[in-house]
């Protein structure tokens, strides 16, 4: 927040009411409806305006206007202009059917996003000429009065001036994961947003009541302002988007060089005619153009979104799977992501026992697990005691549920983490509430941190009850609970008690201590009424009875995940609002980092340069206390490092730092509205864990790409290689292949078995390696190798000797190579048959990069054998339908021809085994 804003914030906190009142023109008796509908017109609606979606024709035709996409519409172009019309349409044809289907799933994906989205409360109660009425929450306007209420989220900036017991969870705005008290009396808290009778749009009041005059309405709110600062962020290019556009320059660059060379050799060194050169020149390009790259890259990212879809992850666009594998930091919120925002109880300290209560099910049936063995809870009247202040001094209700439906607690974290305790330990709250009614309550303030009730007892004296923070029972405590015997209070016992406390908070843990004092015969109370019960005359004299400590706890799942991050050199960096011992405890139990770990607040933060901030983030460092600029920074900062940065969030305060991300990850049980918008992934079940996974199957959907891309490489090769015989015997051995044959294979029958290796499973210990450099590329050196001299070579000398085979059988070399005929098109039949064969064992051989096919089972990948299964169906298609012989220049193969094909890949197969066999073995010698 800038220092103006904050500055105002703290003007309207300290005005008071009259002036507040003077300032906004209304009154106790609220606006008239005229000046409501007035200042309506003039403020607009009470709604955060989003960013303007664009248009679903604009979304549709840039689906076919990608780098790749526009070459394949030029190449089809000039084949019908060369007078091969049907080469054009097919090429057109893939290119429709891709859009198409890109198209789909990014429309599917948002209509999954949309669905998650979570609409505020549409009502609100308002005080309007002199009466309570309920209006929409989008007809509020400044200077509106409206009341609040426990569960209602809060629709717009307002100042208290009235409230009772009011928590408000405002970790939406500023990522603090406990309740924060709020007050009609200004004080000003540490921090951004700390105005303690200030409410804000967008937070959600957890217990208690209030009135308000509202200030700011819609995008004027602090929630607007940080949803129009996320709207003005504009959106990274994906890497997958950079790396496809240059892949698609080399491969267009490679194409046209060698198509411009063998024109021009056709030309001179041939003597072909010109026409007839461009259209063998055409086919060379059209051999080097992958024209399946697409399809295929578009079916890996779908299916990879599907399968996170399993794993609680949807991707809102398809590039940002493959994103995903490129992460090499994570910049997490804590609460909710890392941890199961979920206060529970970890232990209950008694002077004389303490208890571990951490794991589930200690508390059952009256009886609680401990070290010392089994306590039965009658028998210890201290413990008793403390869980019969923790289920009375309590405001949670318990609302049983439906058949078939979990019973559910309102209340704040805090509160029902003692009542889910002493539900576990046998306590009936309703049964307890009935038999020790409740004749009046001293409400939880800030100033005195503390909260009390008087019950009566079953004799009818009354008892006091309270709870709250340590430094305030101390100071009203005189007395002590020492084995169900009370004593005084020592300044021993003081120091113990301190000591621990001061044990669990270095712990991350948050304590609430807990009194109690009967009102007896002697006691001043003893003949007063109820109603004459105040702060100063009944919390006094307390006797002390314990501890009871709590955190919320991390996920089960987070640790193994976490585990998983460190082995794939993934760094995450804690960014929240709670504070930072909490941090850093919750930091260094699930080993995100050690305790050598530099922790920042949001305060130490603003004073640090960016080039401070670049060396921090660098090193082991946790961010506490931190405002919404802070972690936009942060990312930043990041990204100035070289990183590929992931970055979570839930509330509006998160959504600049989603959309400055490389991938912006929002919750989707708790987030905002205006996250999820900003973000490139929304969790389903708010889990870490799941990002992880994401993670992992972002690397897969890169490993198979490149996979695709070997196979796919690896035919051109052949499919130039009787081009090249064609020139080097200047036209004495007529082409072995087609144009049209050429695309069959790249469109055809390459494409079948490729789509199969977009969804191939990723191999083991894919997450043990470091993420990729930011400078490798889908085509590198490896595959170059492998596809044009390794697979391409061995599948041009296969395909050039089925070409003369045929030939062999019909009388060559006695009888001169045909070059038309029935003869011609069987002999380019046969080099299309065996490039075919060759691609079934480059299939095979391009599952894995070192691992043996075998390791991840042979027939384990459904999809690649049904698409060897149907790019042979294909080639039998061709060769024995007549109309489809004249056009792709094919002939019926008898069984000797069957058989020398079916030969052709058991030994590839076999042998590229054997290669990556020695590979294994040299490595792990290395």
């Amino acid at each position: 927040m800038k220092n103006n804003e904050s500055t105002k914030l703290s003007e309207i906190a300290q005005k008071s009411l009259a002036s507040l009142m003077s300032d906004y023109q209304t009154t106790s008796q609220g606006l008239t409806q005229t000046d409501a509908d007035n200042r309506l017109k003039k403020y607009g609606e009470n709604t955060i305006q989003t960013v303007k979606k664009r248009s679903e024709l604009f979304v549709f035709i840039e689906n076919f206007t990608s780098m790749m996409a526009i070459l394949l519409w030029v190449s089809g172009i000039i084949a019908t202009f060369s007078g091969m019309l049907e080469l054009g349409i097919a090429i057109w044809t893939v290119n429709v059917i891709n859009g198409c289907f890109s198209y789909w799933q990014q429309h599917a994906a948002q209509k999954a996003t949309d669905s998650l989205k979570k609409m505020l409360p549409s009502y609100v109660k308002v005080t309007r000429n002199g009466k309570i009425k309920q209006i929409r929450e989008e007809e509020l306007v400044p200077g509106d009065l409206f009341t609040l209420q426990a569960g209602d989220a809060i629709p717009a900036d307002a100042r208290i001036f009235n409230c009772s017991n009011l928590q408000v969870d405002e970790s939406s705005l500023t990522g603090e994961s406990l309740p924060v008290d709020k007050g009609n009396q200004y004080q000003q808290g540490d921090g951004k947003f700390a105005q303690n009778n200030i409410v804000f749009a967008g937070t959600t009041v957890t217990s208690g009541t209030a009135s308000g005059i509202v200030f700011a309405t819609g995008m004027t709110t602090e929630f607007g302002r940080i949803a129009q600062l996320t709207q003005n962020q504009k959106k990274v290019i994906y890497p997958l988007q950079r790396e496809l556009n240059q892949l698609t320059r080399q491969l267009t660059l490679i194409a046209i060089s060698i198509g411009t060379v063998f024109f021009l050799l056709a030309i001179f060194f041939v003597h072909s005619p010109i026409a007839s050169s461009f259209i063998f020149a055409l086919g060379m390009i059209v051999a080097f153009i992958p024209e399946g790259l697409l399809p295929t890259v578009t079916l890996s990212l779908a299916q990879g979104t599907q399968r996170m879809a399993k794993h609680h992850a949807l991707l809102k666009n398809l590039n940002s799977v493959e994103t995903l594998g490129e992460t090499t930091v994570i910049c997490s919120d804590k609460t909710g992501t890392l941890t199961q925002n979920q206060m529970t109880v970890n232990h209950i300290w008694l002077i004389s026992k303490q208890y571990d209560v951490s794991g589930t099910g200690y508390f059952t049936n009256g009886s609680v697990s401990s070290a010392s063995g089994n306590i039965i809870l009658e028998e210890e009247a201290d413990l008793r005691e403390l869980l019969q202040i923790a289920t009375l001094d309590n405001d949670t209700e318990v609302t049983e549920g439906k058949e078939n439906e979990k019973s559910k607690i309102l209340g704040t974290p805090t509160e029902a983490a003692l009542i889910i305790l002493t539900r576990k330990a046998g306590i009936d709250s309703q049964h307890e509430n009935q038999k020790f009614p409740r004749l009046k309550e001293l409400p939880f303030d800030s100033n005195r941190k503390l909260m009390s009730i008087i019950s009566k007892t079953q004799t009818g004296t009354p008892i006091i009850y309270t709870k709250g923070a340590l430094s305030s029972e101390l100071q009203i405590c005189d007395q002590i609970l020492d084995a169900g015997q009370i004593r005084a209070l020592t300044e021993a016992d003081r120091k113990k008690i301190l000591a621990i406390n001061e044990k669990y908070a270095r712990e991350g843990l948050r304590s609430l201590a807990f009194s109690f004092r009967k009102v007896v015969d002697q006691d001043p109370l003893m003949d007063q009424k109820i109603d004459s019960y105040t702060i100063e005359n009944a919390e006094r004299h307390m006797v002390f009875v314990g501890l009871v400590t709590m955190s919320d706890p991390p996920r089960p799942e987070i640790f193994d995940a976490v585990k998983k991050c460190h082995h794939a050199s993934i760094k995450i960096i804690m960014v929240t609002g709670d504070s930072p011992i909490t941090a850093k405890s919750i930091a260094t139990k699930i080993g995100i980092t050690s305790d050598k770990a530099r922790i920042i607040t949001g305060s130490e933060l603003d004073q640090l340069s960016d080039d401070d901030l670049q060396r921090a983030v660098k090193d082991e460092v946790i961010f506490a206390r931190v405002a919404p600029e802070h972690k936009f920074r942060i990312v930043s900062m990041c990204q100035k490092n070289g990183e590929i940065v992931a970055s979570t969030g839930d509330g509006v305060n998160d959504a600049p730092a989603l959309k400055r991300a490389d991938i912006g990850i929002a919750m989707g049980v708790t987030g905002t509205d205006v996250a999820k918008d900003a973000a490139d992934m929304i969790l389903t079940d708010d889990n870490f864990a799941s990002i992880v996974s994401a993670i992992e199957e972002g690397r897969t959907v890169y490993k198979n790409l490149q996979k695709f891309l070997l196979y796919i490489l690896n035919s051109n090769v052949p499919e130039a290689a009787p081009s090249i015989v064609f020139l080097l015997t200047k036209g004495l051995v007529p082409l072995p292949l087609t144009v049209m044959q050429i695309l069959t294979v790249d469109l055809g029958t390459d494409l079948l078995p490729a789509l199969g290796l977009g969804v191939e499973k990723s191999e083991p210990g894919v997450m043990d390696l470091p993420p990729r450099p930011r400078d490798s590329h889908l085509l590198n050196k490896s595959i170059i190798i492998k596809a044009f001299v390794l697979y391409g070579l061995v599948a041009s000398i296969i395909s050039i000797c089925a070409y003369f085979f045929v030939n062999y059988i019909h009388g060559w070399p006695s009888v001169a190579l045909m070059a038309s005929g029935a003869g011609y098109a069987k002999a380019t039949t046969m080099t299309l048959g065996a490039i075919i064969f060759c691609q079934i064992a480059a299939a095979m051989n391009c599952r894995t990069q070192i691992s043996s096919v075998f390791s991840i089972g042979l027939f384990s990948n459904r999809r690649i054998w049904l698409g060897i299964i149907a790019e042979l169906a294909l080639f039998a298609v061709l060769i024995y339908t007549p109309f489809l012989q004249e056009i792709f220049n094919t002939q019926p193969l008898n069984l000797v021809e069957w058989f020398f094909l079916f030969c052709i890949p058991i030994p590839l197969f076999l042998l590229e085994e054997l290669r990556k066999f020695f590979v294994r073995r040299t490595k792990s010698h290395n």
